[in-house]
């Protein structure tokens, strides 16, 4: 039987190498520098919701809350534009100022193949990687005729259909998926709806939602995708996503999404072996779009009248790479660009008439233009890996306001990544780098006008080890953010540039009792310090102490999962930013699924076994809540959740 491979330590030849294991399971293999989350598609069934499957199997990535569904995650005390998500090599923004859309909702778990996390500034390719990427890659089709159904039910009337069909020729491939979801609105562990947790806080009744029964969010998306073979040595890829959404609530803020609509266009050319100076030539495209409304119709207060912001965001871009083998060694020249759009504007909907007078720009359009040149070298000397990277950019960030000013920034980004292989079982690693990320629209011209762009200067120190059917890893890292993008509080939604730091550690490992047995761990710790003259030196949105630990039994036909995941209590926090203190909490879920004849199988899992009434989101005041006396409204998450999967093989 194959052992289930949950958190495997296998050593790297170069910095983002892997070796790849086939398993039948979710795993999450690791090399020195980043986390691969496979399998996310088979065993991520419980929702489509991507943010909830990372902060389960990454002990570094924790989840901002804000519905049963389009949550967004923070990647050792980052989030928004200081991580990159790129989907299929290509970007998303969300449109939304409130994060009620982030990049992980526009893509559901069903569809995805694997997610790769590099942690730190080591990512040249892409524009914008301050302290992360997170790299999404969907299903890929297959050449002979197979597909797959699913039909899942869960707790607070969730429901959901999804079918995916691949299949081709030596010559072309496709793939079609599909999916329909929704539920209702969860519950706490005391029981408690969005309604009645609105009422229990306090909440003014102008923000609580006019009907109790309202329906929590419906989806509905399609994946589809072309591959050519053109010839022995060049493929051409065509992908389209659409994805939509209807009647997100978002409880703890004072809107809710009319509807969340997006799509996602991609186009790559991969040409091999064209000579002595060209190993392996990329060039893709990509265009992104979403369309997204929030209102206040739901609520007491737009019973009569409901005010809408409508916000779209747009991003288009291209990239050429061509890599070569040189003195020994693997070299890459690439050039990227990308324009990004975003705009809004506001209106005022009378019910009884329908009339919707339209009201003030919420955002004048704006577009953040990038240029930029990367070239990377990866090479062996003996025990001995090196990578380095380099890449500058040159932005210009024009708004069509002429009471606004436009602005260029540059910036030069580099860094070296370092293993050192003892041996087949050990190695060790350090790496050193920067980068930069420019302000977006909304922290400049929502925000602060005059904001500087943000850089990261960061260490990471690590080792690696396998001893017998035990496995280690250990990274701490140090980070120093220049300019960083913050919200102290000191002006209401005014951003300013402040000096911080943010450092910790995380271990993870796995262990392999027997064929049949296996444990894993992870661990994650930061800390986050604001430099300077504050009142409050604490570092908004750096999550306390995380831990999992889990136990797979695989015999025969079944397969038998359970999960504990500890988080202390959120003790250090940013009062000056409007967080608060947190209980800490631990939950239990557990999954088993079991294998039938003629290509059937079923799972069927509890989560928060013991209905564990928690908060795992801060509030920071970087995203609006509805506010009681100046302090934000605490919602809880999800109590006990139970569900069940049939799946139908072909």
């Amino acid at each position: 039987m194959k052992k289930r491979v949950c958190l495997s330590m296998l050593c790297a030849s170069v910095l983002y190498a892997n070796e790849t294991i086939t398993t039948d399971t979710l795993s999450v293999q690791e090399s020195v520098n980043t986390k691969v989350v496979q399998n996310v598609s088979s065993e991520q069934i419980k929702s489509a919701d991507l943010a909830e499957a990372l902060m389960k199997n990454i002990p570094s990535i924790s989840m901002v809350r804000r519905s049963g569904i389009a949550n967004d995650i923070i990647l050792r005390g980052q989030k928004k534009d200081n991580i990159n998500i790129l989907i299929d090599e290509a970007k998303i923004y969300g449109a939304c100022p409130n994060r009620m859309d982030p990049p992980t909702s526009h893509v559901l778990s069903n569809n995805i193949e694997s997610v790769t996390v590099v942690e730190g500034p080591y990512d040249v390719e892409n524009f914008g990687t301050l302290s992360g990427l997170v790299q999404v890659k969907t299903k890929e089709p297959s050449k002979e005729i197979e597909g797959e159904v699913n039909l899942n039910a869960g707790s607070f009337g969730y429901k959901k259909a999804s079918g995916t069909v691949s299949g081709g020729t030596d010559f072309v491939k496709f793939l079609l998926s599909a999916s329909t979801e929704k539920g209702d609105q969860y519950k706490d562990g005391n029981g408690d709806d969005f309604l009645a947790q609105q009422k229990k806080a306090g909440m003014l009744p102008m923000n609580q939602y006019i009907k109790s029964d309202e329906e929590a969010f419906e989806k509905k998306t399609l994946l589809t995708k072309l591959y050519f073979n053109l010839t022995d040595n060049q493929d051409l890829k065509l992908s389209y996503t659409a994805n939509r959404s209807d009647n997100i609530l978002y409880p703890a803020g004072p809107m809710d999404a009319d509807y969340d609509d997006s799509d996602i266009y991609t186009i790559g050319y991969t040409a091999r072996n064209l000579g002595d100076f060209s190993k392996e030539l990329n060039v893709d495209y990509y265009y992104s779009k979403v369309d997204h409304p929030m209102s206040t119709k739901l609520r007491n207060n737009g019973a009569t009248n409901y005010s809408t912001n409508h916000m779209k965001s747009s991003v288009w871009g291209a990239k050429v790479k061509n890599s070569m083998e040189v003195a020994q060694s693997l070299f890459t020249l690439g050039l990227d660009t990308s324009v990004r759009n975003w705009r809004g504007q506001r209106s005022t909907t009378n019910v009884s008439t329908g009339v919707t007078t339209p009201g003030a720009i919420s955002l004048s359009s704006t577009d953040t233009t990038n240029k930029a040149i990367f070239t990377k070298v990866e090479k062996s000397l003996g025990k001995l890996d090196i990578a380095l990277g380099a890449r500058y950019d040159y932005t210009d960030i024009d708004i069509t306001d002429s009471a606004q000013k436009d602005r260029t920034f540059t910036a030069l980004n580099a860094n070296i990544f370092a293993v050192y292989n003892v041996d087949e079982n050990t190695n060790y690693f350090a790496g050193i780098g920067k980068s930069a990320r420019v302000p977006d629209a909304r922290e400049l011209y929502m925000g602060n006008p005059d904001l500087e762009d943000t850089k990261n200067y960061e260490v990471d120190l690590g080792f690696q080890k396998t001893i017998g059917d035990f496995s280690i890893k250990t990274k701490l890292f140090y980070s120093e953010l220049k300019d960083y993008i913050y919200n102290t509080g000191a002006a209401g939604l005014t951003f300013e540039n402040i000096d911080a730091k943010i450092y910790g550690i995380d271990i993870s490992g796995a262990y392999f009792a027997t064929d049949e047995i296996s444990l894993d761990y992870g661990l994650a710790y930061q800390r986050g310090k604001k430099d300077g003259n504050y009142a409050d030196k604490d570092l908004g949105e750096i999550a306390p102490l995380k831990a999992t630990l889990g136990m797979n039994y695989e015999i025969q036909n079944s397969k038998l999962s359970a999960q504990v995941i500890a988080v202390d209590r959120w003790d250090s926090y940013d009062s000056s930013a409007k967080e608060q203190e947190l209980s800490g909490y631990a939950l239990l879920n557990l999954k088993y699924n079991h294998t039938l004849p003629k290509g059937f199988d079923v799972t069927v899992g509890v989560d928060n076994v013991f209905d564990k009434t928690y908060a795992s989101t801060n509030t920071y005041q970087d995203i609006r809540y509805v506010e009681l006396g100046g302090e934000p409204v605490v919602f809880n998450d999800m109590g006990r959740y139970a569900f069940i999967n049939l799946r139908y093989k072909f």
